[in-house]
């Protein structure tokens, strides 16, 4: 089933029509006939009737949902399945109210299931770039001056957040939510993302004047509105920019500072998995479901 290619909604639906199915498929995934205790990887496991293992250390009982987005939730897998094949198939997200209308579900689940999915979406963050990388950052959110006065945020003037993405041509980006983009910064993010040696493009802007001393740093001086220069530019992290901010302000319209990394690594896994099939993608989502977020833990700012 894993080698299966879904290439649309009702190949999915056909392939995966009840929750067995779905629970075989799960299994095959995440241990691939050796199953492995949750709550101790080296314990013996028994296997027992209802799709259910016995932990010999612990004596716990456990399934393929357990200590995953799946766990403790009573929509089907199936449904599940379906959401992540929207969220993953979406090249500009799907909101929660389109979500719920789609798989019949409150807003309210299908906001929940978002969260859970996104937590799944940070597999490249430790990413290692090389060759030519280009290097460039944004600001993500909106001003309380253009917010109507009961949608304020106090104590603030503007609540942009910045985000620094680098990409290496022909091959993976990696985005990052960041404090701020001083030189401090933005060099040890560049640093722990890309490979010492490596051809580094940026814009003029100060903070990455220090690049040259660990790449091989060329410069495209975009206060003089110079934008290419032979092999030098920034087009590429700028076009993932735009597709991001198209996504947030188009779907979402609206992102906390809490949550923006989960948004931004949602387009970052969608961005770095656009050359593989649709199946692909969704089976790829599957193997990184082992990161279990509560309904608490979401809304607690």
């Amino acid at each position: 089933m894993i080698n299966k290619d879904f290439k649309s909604i009702l190949e999915l639906i056909q392939a995966f029509p009840d929750e067995q199915s779905c629970i075989d498929h799960l299994e095959e995934i995440r241990w691939n006939g050796n199953v492995v205790s949750p709550f101790d990887p080296n314990s013996k496991v028994y296997n027992c009737a209802g799709n259910k293992y016995k932990c010999k250390e612990t004596g716990k009982y456990f399934n393929v949902k357990t200590n995953t987005i799946f766990d403790n939730t009573k929509l089907p897998l199936q449904k599940w399945f379906l959401a992540i094949w929207l969220v993953t198939g979406h090249k500009k997200g799907i909101s929660s109210l389109q979500l719920g209308r789609d798989l019949d579900i409150t807003q309210k689940s299908a906001w929940f299931m978002l969260g859970r999915i996104r937590q799944c979406f940070g597999i490249d963050n430790d990413t290692k770039l090389n060759n030519e990388v280009e290097a460039d950052e944004t600001f993500i959110g909106g001003k309380n001056a253009n917010r109507h006065e009961n949608k304020k945020v106090k104590g603030t003037s503007d609540d942009k957040s910045p985000v620094l993405g680098m990409v290496e041509r022909g091959g993976k980006l990696t985005a990052k939510k960041v404090k701020n983009t001083t030189h401090e910064t933005l060099s040890k993010e560049i640093v722990d993302s890309v490979k010492e040696g490596a051809k580094l493009y940026t814009d003029d802007y100060s903070s990455y004047n220090a690049m040259k001393r660990i790449y091989d740093h060329s410069v495209v001086k975009h206060s003089k509105s110079q934008y290419v220069k032979g092999r030098v530019h920034t087009n590429t992290i700028e076009g993932f920019w735009s597709l991001l901010k198209r996504g947030i302000f188009g779907v979402y319209h609206f992102t906390s500072k809490k949550h923006l990394q989960l948004y931004v690594d949602e387009f970052v896994f969608r961005y770095n998995s656009r050359k593989i099939t649709e199946g692909s993608r969704f089976n790829l989502l599957l193997t990184n479901t082992e990161n279990r977020i509560t309904y608490k833990e979401l809304i607690n700012e």
